[in-house]
């Protein structure tokens, strides 16, 4: 028990002194993130609002294909994405491997999923809403696709911070492509799992705590820009 608060008091001390290791982790983490959000965020609204407003063959079928990537296991995305940028591979010349750009093309394919079928699922109600209006302007399905996002911009955040919460927590996929190299790849996830596994637990835990502050963030974040998103809907209504 005296070990466990003896750890606990240590991690606290990392934390608040500003242990230089400890934040340098933190921010890649965050950088890596954050970039993989805005890439997915680029890629997968756009992408989602279309699916939302076109009407194809095979459409139902596509959703159901967006929807399954969703819980695309990280493992097998890792495997796949190293695959691809290793020095056999079709972007091996680019010498992408174990690099934090690795890192982040992997997490755009775990997070662009999510993005374009929480898009599309929103953009879908929206567009059924405004469907007379636009008719009535002569806005063609396509066209209205600008609009509908804006609209839905409150909306968005929170696909956009589903996301985020995705990456920021992934360990499987960035182990395997970024390859947990000291202060080149190493994220919070996976200092997390070296440094338990060496039994260095004050970093562990102190890095564990600032995930979950992360985590509590973003959910606080979600909750507030749902609440908002639903008083600006019962004011426009």
């Amino acid at each position: 028990m005296h070990d466990f608060a003896s750890e606990i008091r240590n991690a606290l001390l990392l934390i608040l002194q500003g242990d230089a290791e400890l934040w340098a982790i933190v921010l890649l983490s965050l950088r890596v993130s954050l970039m993989a959000v805005l890439i997915s965020a680029v890629i997968g609204m756009p992408l989602g609002a279309a699916l939302a407003v076109s009407r194809f063959p095979g459409r139902r079928g596509v959703i159901v294909l967006v929807n399954a990537l969703m819980g695309l296991p990280p493992v097998v995305v890792g495997l796949l994405v190293y695959l691809m940028l290793s020095r056999s591979g079709p972007l091996g010349v680019l010498q992408l491997l174990y690099t934090p750009t690795a890192m982040i093309i992997a997490q755009v394919v775990l997070v662009t999923p999510i993005v374009a079928a929480l898009t599309r699922q929103v953009i879908e109600m929206l567009a059924e809403e405004y469907s007379e209006q636009l008719r009535s302007l002569g806005v063609s399905r396509l066209a209205s696709v600008p609009t509908l996002l804006w609209d839905a911009r409150l909306a968005l955040v929170t696909a956009l911070l589903a996301g985020f919460g995705r990456a920021i927590a992934e360990v499987g996929a960035v182990i395997i492509v970024g390859g947990n190299i000291n202060h080149v790849t190493r994220v919070m996830t996976t200092t997390i799992a070296l440094e338990t596994s060496r039994g260095n637990l004050a970093l562990a835990l102190a890095l564990g705590a600032i995930l979950i502050g992360i985590a509590v963030a973003v959910n606080a974040l979600v909750s507030a820009v749902s609440l908002r998103a639903e008083h600006e809907g019962l004011t426009h209504a």
